[in-house]
């Protein structure tokens, strides 16, 4: 009778918590329908050896210099950055035809091997190649010849340089070098002791202006002075013009010296002087008593 008390209230049990673990299955099997699984992440492709990965961080990429610097000639470059020169590059000179230039400076003065400066007066506006010649003219021929006088040179008269017009200023002649900024017109030159030494004076040593003039015409393709054309009595004209192949450089520079002294005047000779007239007798006034 006890027994199956005890089996009866078991069974009892079970019954009752059937219905419960049936419901829940039934909740458990919708969610799983609503809820879908997440979905499995990709795969990642190998890592390549030239791929960048974010623990290498990329390299700062270098600053860009100024175009100013970047795309000026070389020949500019050496007048402006360099101990040689004090020039500032000029924008285009907006000539017509050849006149119109792209690579002038404005060259201010020369800077000697001691830091001395040798001063254009005014700045020429020059090619820069033309520039150039000029700075290296001074510093390695001009100087030395200076010094034969006595004193350090300090600066050079500049009596034309960049002007767009014919030659010798003639309307309608070929195109001067001038007008290409190709040209250096020079009167003097100036030295520490204030002196002005002109190049054509032929009062000037000769030996100075003779060691100027073949220094120039062993740089320059075109040198003009006194005995030239009539136009360079006064000055002295250098250039680079450019000629074709087979034709020689120009120079005319006559090295002058200085005209003889006038000779005394001539004595007459004794023959030809004429006789002065006798002196006239003396005339003696006598007074006559009364009668």
């Amino acid at each position: 009778m006890p027994y199956r008390c005890r089996h009866s209230s078991q069974n009892a049990g079970v019954k009752a918590v059937l219905p419960l673990i049936m419901l829940l299955a039934a909740v458990g099997g919708a969610a799983a329908e609503v809820v879908p699984l997440p979905r499995p992440r990709p795969t990642p492709p190998p890592a390549s050896h030239d791929a960048v990965t974010e623990v290498v961080p990329l390299p700062r990429p270098r600053p860009v210099p100024p175009l100013a610097s970047h795309d000026a000639p070389a020949c500019q470059l050496l007048l402006t950055n360099t101990d040689l020169a004090i020039a500032a590059p000029l924008q285009t000179l907006d000539g017509p035809g050849d006149c119109a230039v792209t690579d002038a400076v404005r060259l201010e003065a020369v800077v000697m091997p001691d830091g001395s400066r040798v001063a254009l007066s005014p700045p020429a506006t020059l090619r820069c190649s033309m520039a150039e010649a000029i700075v290296r003219w001074v510093r390695e021929d001009m100087a030395a010849a200076a010094l034969a006088l006595g004193a350090p040179l300090r600066g050079l008269d500049n009596y034309a340089s960049y002007h767009c017009r014919g030659r010798n200023n003639i309307v309608g002649a070929q195109l001067s070098e001038h007008g290409k900024a190709n040209a250096l017109d020079i009167r003097l030159v100036r030295l520490a002791d204030g002196r002005r030494i002109s190049l054509t004076d032929p009062h000037v040593a000769r030996d100075f202006r003779e060691r100027m003039r073949r220094d120039a015409c062993q740089r320059f393709s075109t040198v003009l002075g006194p005995g030239s054309d009539g136009y360079h009595e006064d000055h002295v004209h250098v250039d680079l013009q450019e000629r074709p192949r087979g034709r020689f450089a120009m120079c005319q520079w006559q090295v002058l010296d200085p005209p003889p002294p006038p000779p005394p005047p001539a004595e007459a000779d004794d023959s030809e002087k004429v006789p002065l007239p006798p002196p006239r007798p003396k005339f003696e006034a006598t007074v006559r008593g009364k009668l």
